[in-house]
């Protein structure tokens, strides 16, 4: 496994212009704010954009970015395995707008919570929950909160989110089949 190129935010800054920007988180997450000129294709949705992605790359340099760098990294990674050269945003969107680098917000009701955020709060939800029905109903409902405990260490022992991958297929997460054609038409005009 290769380790993607990972661009840092002076370089991504002098380079915006030249670069085709490609934001894999979530549509919502998206929509709460992300780089100027940014194209929106969620980590689970890659391989369906992988030959205009390619055509993308034949053209110019590609730069992938999330919140945080690591779904940037799964899909620098997954392109690389295709044979597709990207580059990552060292730190994503988190550390451009805390560079004071500006973040474009789509005026729409699709917002949500970051996928980070979306993630703690469910899991905080099943450890209770398996807490509270473990002291009300029976016992063996605390399983569910050691099986929360051991997807959590899992995660951070694999850089993987399972949780997150599950709660990127709730509605509010998931692009409409026409919003991605449209990313794919704009990609493809690039």
């Amino acid at each position: 496994m290769t380790t993607p190129t990972a661009l840092g935010i002076d370089e991504v800054r002098n380079r915006l212009h030249a670069l085709t920007v490609i934001d894999v988180r979530t549509p919502g997450e998206y929509a709460g704010g992300h780089l100027p000129g940014a194209l929106n294709i969620p980590l689970n949705r890659i391989q369906q954009a992988l030959p205009d992605i390619r055509h993308a790359t034949a053209r110019g340099d590609v730069l992938i970015v999330c919140a945080s760098g690591a779904r940037s990294e799964n899909a620098c990674r997954i392109l690389a395995d295709h044979h597709v050269t990207t580059a990552t945003l060292t730190g994503g969107t988190a550390a451009w707008a805390a560079g004071g680098n500006e973040l474009r917000r789509e005026s729409t009701s699709r917002a949500t919570w970051g996928m980070e955020r979306q993630v703690r709060f469910t899991a905080g939800i099943l450890v209770l929950l398996g807490l509270l029905l473990g002291l009300l109903v029976h016992p063996a409902f605390q399983l569910v909160s050691a099986g929360i405990a051991g997807g959590l260490v899992f995660s951070a022992l694999t850089n993987t989110c399972g949780m997150a991958a599950l709660l990127a297929k709730l509605p509010h997460n998931r692009p409409r089949a026409a919003d991605l054609t449209v990313t794919l038409a704009a990609l493809r005009s690039r």
